[in-house]
């Protein structure tokens, strides 16, 4: 998958429509954002098989992996503590689901990535 042409104007929508929208476990959590997150970069949503854990669930996506200081805008990341997926928002911080609303996150605080296009 590559990444669309509009994807900054695409990733932006995005950020900005779920920046009031606060955590539901069924309609709108980490893995959902993350999805509507590649989607918004690719067009496309990719195909993933439910694991264990979120970390294996990501991979089934088959993004590649990458250390989260080398994770750029539009790509999707890992927190721990608890475990959450998210997004790459700017050069040093993500953007998570939370309670109220999106958070943000140092990528410091994250432990995979994963190249999105």
């Amino acid at each position: 998958m590559l990444r669309r042409p509009d994807w900054p104007a695409r990733l932006a929508a995005l950020l900005a429509a779920a920046e009031g929208r606060p955590f539901d476990a069924h309609r709108w959590n980490c893995g959902r954002f993350a999805l509507a997150a590649v989607e918004a970069v690719t067009g496309t949503t990719p195909r993933i098989r439910i694991r264990p854990d979120l970390e294996a669930t990501a991979d089934s996506a088959g993004f590649p992996r990458l250390p989260p200081t080398f994770a750029r805008p539009g790509d999707v990341v890992l927190a721990g503590d608890p475990p959450r997926l998210g997004v790459v928002v700017d050069g040093g911080h993500a953007a998570f689901v939370g309670p109220r609303g999106l958070i943000r996150t140092p990528l410091t605080a994250c432990t995979t990535a994963w190249r999105i296009g």
